[in-house]
């Protein structure tokens, strides 16, 4: 079993933590100054691990092993939301680079490769997932021309700002780049409920994200009668209800659906509204039952049109993404080193949330490693993993590194 460093792991966690640290959380926004500080900082420890270390054109730490390859490629993203957590992808990206070091400490295993990686704006601060689309050769140009974050400021004046602007890009070597690993906290409560350690996943969801904009007509809240309105807000409402029965009739226990914001207009006590916005989001990992649910939702939108006084239209607000399956032979390593290391402490298990190992997967075998959430909660500052599990997520993450590596040399 290859032997990690718990008190060199952790230290490196505490240590990126503390760059936007805001109460037990963490709020480092890509490109910031505190970001770029904190890449400069990982560049360093990167360097000192005995990688090549380069800051990419659009924000990329990129460490790259001496070793020839094969290569297996481990990482994830060290920036947050605005109210994040100090674990989230910061985890996946210090494993990495532990791992690295504990490969160069043994014997055994110095000569395997592993390069590290913590690509930029996972978190969508300008343009998710900018990092790895740019480095799988996705264009990211016209991102970079006309993507602005919250406060309005352009994805190329804040990387020119951040003074990387010029720097050459890190780009996949197909030659030399054979698997991914993405390590990651789960950001749910499935492996806590069942007492589990740690998750191997099975498929990354697939997402469609849909505006439902119902019309009627504005009036007066006063002296029209009910009988007579055509209430959009009313008729959203009602819709959202045919919704989830009929939703409920297609879920399995890991289908989820959103009504994540809801606009009114007018938006006034005295007034009937005469449009109403609903924004609905549905996420599964089985691309059968996305598109039944698609369906199933086209069908209540025909029936509401022909029996209400409201009409509703449907349109696309970011284009859907289809389920991503983890590569089935890198799972089986995951699944030898955890019931090694942690027997019956496991489980297979999909993940409802996107990372960057679905970009990656097209292009790599690409798998991925979960640990517990405490109380199921991420993307917010009281985030966080019990320190055990951690370490125990760190060393079945490396020995399946090194078995993969190993098996990749024949």
């Amino acid at each position: 079993m290859l032997k990690i460093d718990p008190a060199r792991l952790m230290n490196d966690l505490e240590h990126l933590r503390s760059f936007g640290a805001t109460g037990t959380g963490v709020v480092r926004l890509s490109l910031s100054p505190v970001d770029m500080d904190a890449r400069r900082w990982l560049a360093q420890r990167m360097n000192e691990a005995g990688l090549d270390v380069s800051i990419d054109g659009v924000g990329n730490v990129f460490g790259r092993s001496r070793n020839d390859g094969p290569a297996l490629l481990i990482g994830s993203h060290t920036d947050t939301q605005p109210t994040g957590g100090w674990l989230d992808g910061a985890l996946g990206v210090i494993y990495g680079l532990e791992i690295a070091r504990a490969l160069g400490e043994c014997d055994a295993t110095r000569h395997l490769a592993v390069d590290v990686a913590s690509w930029i704006d996972e978190e969508g601060t300008f343009s998710g997932f900018l990092g790895s689309r740019s480095f799988v050769g996705e264009p990211v140009d016209e991102a970079i021309v006309s993507a602005r974050n919250r406060e309005g400021v352009l994805l190329g004046d804040a990387l020119a700002q951040a003074g990387i602007a010029d720097a050459p890009r890190a780009r996949i070597d197909r030659a030399r780049h054979k698997a991914y690993m993405e390590p990651h906290i789960e950001q749910g409560g499935r492996l806590e409920a069942h007492g589990h350690a740690i998750g191997v996943v099975t498929t990354i969801v697939g997402i469609r994200e849909l505006r439902l904009r119902f019309t009627g007509q504005r009036n007066h809240a006063g002296t029209t009668p009910m009988s007579i309105r055509r209430d959009a807000g009313a008729g959203l409402v009602a819709f959202i209800t045919r919704m989830n029965e009929a939703f409920e009739r297609l879920a399995d226990a890991d289908t989820v659906w959103t009504v994540g914001r809801i606009d009114l207009d007018p938006g006034s006590f005295s007034v009937v509204p005469g449009s109403a916005d609903m924004y609905l989001q549905f996420r599964d990992a089985d691309a059968q039952r996305l598109t039944a649910m698609e369906a199933a939702l086209a069908e209540l939108i025909r029936e509401f049109n022909a029996q209400e006084k409201v009409s509703v239209e449907i349109r696309d607000i970011e284009p859907p993404e289809e389920p991503v399956t983890m590569d089935a032979a890198l799972q089986a390593h995951l699944a030898d080193a955890a019931e090694a290391l942690a027997p019956g402490q496991w489980e297979r298990m999909p993940s409802g949330a996107s990372h960057d190992a679905q970009v990656l997967a097209h292009h790599l075998p690409a798998c991925m490693l979960f640990v517990p959430s405490i109380g199921g909660v991420s993307h917010d500052f009281i985030e966080d993993t019990a320190e055990a599990h951690i370490v125990l997520g760190c060393e079945v993450a490396a020995c399946a590194a090194a078995e993969i590596l190993q098996r990749m040399r024949g």
